[in-house]
């Protein structure tokens, strides 16, 4: 999994907690569809909120290979997709 400037990424800041769901799922939906198989999620790193609903969405996606918070930046989640499934999505 390598992360470089050309990786998409989300910026959920200023978003309020019942749009994660659906902007995290359209965003890996997305990305999926284009192939991408690593993406970043900004979240912030106060208050929790926001990283905390974007981890159960991402916990709960089926094309969500797996996801972890960058060590170097406590604020983004790296999320790696599983662009080899296959299925109704």
């Amino acid at each position: 999994m390598i992360v470089t400037s050309k990786t998409p990424i989300l910026d959920l800041h200023n978003e309020i907690e019942s749009m994660v769901e659906v902007l995290v799922n359209r965003f890996i939906k997305d990305n999926y569809l284009m192939k991408k198989d690593v993406v970043i999620i900004i979240h912030g790193k106060s208050g929790h909120i926001v990283r905390d609903e974007a981890h159960r969405v991402l916990k709960n996606n089926k094309l969500v290979k797996s996801y972890r918070l960058d060590n170097w930046n406590l604020g983004q989640t790296i999320v790696e997709i599983d662009v080899d499934k296959t299925g109704n999505f």
